[in-house]
């Protein structure tokens, strides 16, 4: 479709507005599928994809960045699938200025209710003579023929020069004016490395609203975008906001590459908070917040640090007798947000193996899951046997059992059985019965200095995959000594690193679990090296 490049921006109108319904409002663009996936061992396959776009419409975000299509065919079939399935958040694609990865990302969004591209091009001064190696002049024409381009698949598109933050003020008023004469709709203006203060990024957003009439005249959206390089993302996004700025792009639990994103939760919990402040609001539904961060965490294998703010598990727990004593007597003197306003439910449904069906259906869906009539049979299947385990199941053993059916769908090895010998003056031994995706079951046993090493060591001969333990973390996934261990490692294979998550309650079969889970994203056609092995990408 070829559209003029004079059009204003694209409408994008979200069902049912939060709190404030007057003022205006501040678009919430995720991109956990695409910049948060950067995070080291976060990879996620296409149904794990799908469960947290479907998460991320239900809480009415408003643009969802689904995927760098051109990086691996992986990618570009996943954004294709959510572009094709979500129809109230607008779904977005990543392009290089490329014309090959504008086509892509053009190719990828073609079927979406909503669609948009998001092209960007470096502009820093360190970018341009060490990345790029182009001048000024350069860069600008091939921003302003990508934006055309772009334009010919989608009216929405989205222009990022690149470190705009280290970009000089002068050439970021010139490119920003050629990108909207050019037809983008929304200028996102990047701390790529996280380099800004909140007063000098403020000031970035502050002086081309005044410097150019032209975003005021055609209604254009300026951005922000913002890595934790220095812990400021947040502040950063917020200055934004403060001086103009009506989107800010984030994600769930801040994931993202090196120390991450600016963190959804923690905008929209600022901007609800401190309305009082700020005078915005957004079309999130905080309720979702506390799942999202659940499912987000589960299914990436990226644990959240228990002071996150939140929704970290001390977010609301008060320790010190004198805060205990101001809550009990009025919860306001030290909880500044209530925890039902962000998901979080004082009573849990505790499962147990009486419960049916229909119970276990309910309690999926209310965590956000959205699974096929096959898929929670075999979850049903999986909860009679831990119920006959433990008395109770908890919410964050539903989560379990709804990741280990979704891991399913990549498995390469599936473990069956494991016998371990350790102890004191007892040499550990490991024998373990693993069968490949061609039905074939391989045995072997191995020693090692403990039990789990043993563990290793026969699984790296069973699937013929070495790889470097560099991380293993073990916790309960709920309460009561009948509890599961959650076992997580980190795996390095040259130079893709991988996480991998078992559950059982059976610490040992955990963490077995947990590397076939590691080795499986190592052999899985979804996880192989991408196409686009280096790019910087806002």
């Amino acid at each position: 479709m070829t559209t003029t490049t004079t059009s204003t921006t694209t409408s994008i109108t979200p069902p049912a507005p939060s709190d404030h319904a007057d003022r205006p409002a501040v678009r919430i663009f995720d991109t956990t599928l695409r910049d948060g996936e950067q995070s080291p061992g976060a990879t996620l396959t296409q149904p794990e994809k799908l469960e947290i776009a479907r998460m991320l419409e239900s809480m009415n975000v408003d643009i969802i960045e689904a995927g760098f299509p051109i990086a691996s065919d992986g990618d570009f079939e996943s954004v294709r699938a959510i572009a094709s399935e979500i129809t109230r958040s607008v779904v977005c694609g990543l392009a290089r200025s490329s014309p090959r990865d504008i086509e892509r990302a053009g190719e990828a969004v073609r079927h979406a209710k909503r669609g948009r591209i998001h092209v960007f091009c470096a502009t820093s001064k360190i970018h341009r003579e060490h990345k790029l190696r182009k001048g000024r002049e350069e860069i600008v024409a091939l921003s302003v023929q990508s934006i055309k381009q772009a334009r010919s698949y989608v009216d929405d598109v989205e222009f990022s020069p690149e470190d705009a933050s280290r970009t000089e003020l002068d050439f970021l008023e010139e490119i920003t004016q050629a990108a909207i004469e050019a037809g983008a709709t929304t200028i996102n203006l990047p701390d790529t490395v996280g380099y800004a203060t909140p007063e000098g990024y403020g000031l970035i957003f502050r002086h081309l609203m005044q410097k150019l009439p032209i975003i005021k005249d055609r209604g254009i959206i300026l951005s922000t975008h913002c890595h934790n390089d220095l812990g400021m993302a947040v502040a950063n996004s917020l200055a934004g906001v403060m001086n103009g700025a009506r989107q800010i792009e984030c994600t769930i639990n801040g994931i993202g590459e090196r120390a991450g994103n600016a963190a959804l939760e923690e905008i929209v919990m600022a901007l609800r908070t401190r309305s009082d402040h700020y005078q915005l609001r957004t079309h999130i539904d905080a309720t979702r917040l506390y799942p999202a961060s659940r499912m987000v965490s589960s299914l990436t294998g990226l644990t959240v640090q228990r002071n996150k703010a939140i929704v970290g598990q001390n977010a609301f727990a008060h320790e010190s007798g004198i805060h205990q004593d101001g809550v009990l007597k009025y919860r306001e003197t030290y909880e500044i947000m209530n925890p039902a306003d962000v998901g979080i439910a004082k009573n849990e449904l505790v499962l147990g193996k009486h419960s049916g069906r229909a119970a276990l259906r309910d309690r999926i869906s209310q965590l956000g899951y959205t699974l096929s009539d096959p898929q929670l049979e075999a979850i049903f299947i999986e909860f009679k046997k831990l119920a006959d385990k433990k008395k109770e199941v908890f919410d964050e053993d539903v989560e379990a059992l709804v990741d280990t059916q979704l891991e399913a769908q990549r498995e390469t090895f599936e473990l069956l059985t494991l016998q371990v010998t350790a102890g004191s003056n007892v040499l550990p031994t490991a024998t373990l019965m693993i069968r490949d995706s061609s039905g074939e079951v391989r045995t072997d046993a191995s020693v090692g200095d403990g039990p789990v090493d043993a563990i290793y060591s026969a699984l790296a001969r069973l699937t013929g995959i070495k790889a470097t333990l560099l991380d293993f973390r073990i916790r309960s996934i709920s309460r009561g000594k009948e509890a599961q261990g959650e076992v997580t490692v980190d795996l390095l294979h040259g130079d893709l690193k991988v996480s991998g998550r078992g559950l059982s309650t059976d610490i040992l079969e955990a963490a077995a679990r947990a590397y076939l889970a590691a080795i499986n994203r190592i052999r899985s056609q979804s996880f192989r090296k991408r196409e686009v092995s280096q790019y910087d990408a806002v």
